[in-house]
């Protein structure tokens, strides 16, 4: 059986909880909308998302974590932190797989079923992915790499993790792994421990960019961006520049398959 975590940052962290609040939604609808039902869902939150959804596989973890500073490293360290709570939270359901979801992320509901095909491999990274401005009609496609760029592209092995025996004060939470924080860093590091995963042989996820600005990434500025990725700005030209190959329309098979509706 395969976990999907989902870290909500606290409504006082929230560019605007209304907003948050509609794109968990979303998302959760997505993850539950798995072609298996071999599956479980744990929400890490301070406080519990306004929402009109509800599912019996899903279970919040209230956590009393501090609302982190307003800088891109505290804020990725708040998010790796209610990982492992999640991940500890779930040890005794002995998943075989866990991954990841960030709150306003969309994912492919092929994954429960593929993952559960394959419960011994030890994982798989996002390789291709969709990137979605929210109330767009189109989608760009991105072949290569996605999970780069976004948080949501890690499907790891339960046995893998290195984590505490039991829950720990939240300032103590955080360097077990430190792919949990940079989630680019898990093909490599896996890698060099023996434990290599393999790309997701489908675009797994949906990364959206919301109007509110709730991803860490987005809400971190320009200038911090290219100083912590000096390719930032060659990137952007590139995405720019190639928007016409890679863009389409949003089909109803792609809405069916992630989940992905407008926000009202």
């Amino acid at each position: 059986m395969i976990v999907f975590i989902v870290p909500v940052k606290s409504r006082h962290a929230a560019t605007s909880w209304s907003e948050l609040c509609k794109l968990f939604e979303r998302c959760l609808r997505s993850i539950c909308n798995q072609t298996s039902p071999a599956f479980h869902v744990v929400v890490v939150c301070n406080e519990k998302p306004q929402i009109d959804f509800h599912h019996p596989q899903v279970e919040y973890l209230e956590v009393n974590f501090p609302v982190p500073e307003a800088t891109y490293n505290a804020r990725v360290d708040d998010r790796a932190k209610r990982v492992v709570a999640g991940l500890l939270a779930v040890r005794d359901l002995r998943p075989s797989h866990v991954m990841s979801v960030d709150a306003d992320d969309c994912i492919s509901r092929q994954i429960a079923g593929f993952v559960n095909q394959h419960k011994e491999e030890n994982g798989w990274y996002v390789n291709s992915g969709y990137e979605y401005e929210e109330g767009s009609s189109k989608i760009s496609v991105r072949r290569k790499d996605f999970h780069k760029i976004c948080g949501t592209c890690n499907i790891i092995n339960y046995r893998l993790f290195n984590l505490p025996e039991k829950m720990m004060p939240y300032d103590e939470l955080a360097g077990y792994d430190r792919f949990l924080g940079g989630h680019p860093l898990a093909k490599g590091d896996l890698a060099e421990r023996g434990t290599p995963i393999k790309p997701l042989p489908f675009p797994g996820v949906v990364f959206v960019r919301d109007r509110a600005g709730e991803s860490v990434s987005m809400q971190e500025n320009l200038i911090a961006k290219l100083q912590r990725n000096p390719k930032e700005i060659l990137r952007g030209f590139k995405k720019s520049l190639l928007a016409p190959l890679n863009e389409q329309f949003v089909t109803d098979e792609i809405r069916e398959e992630l989940s992905l509706y407008h926000l009202s």
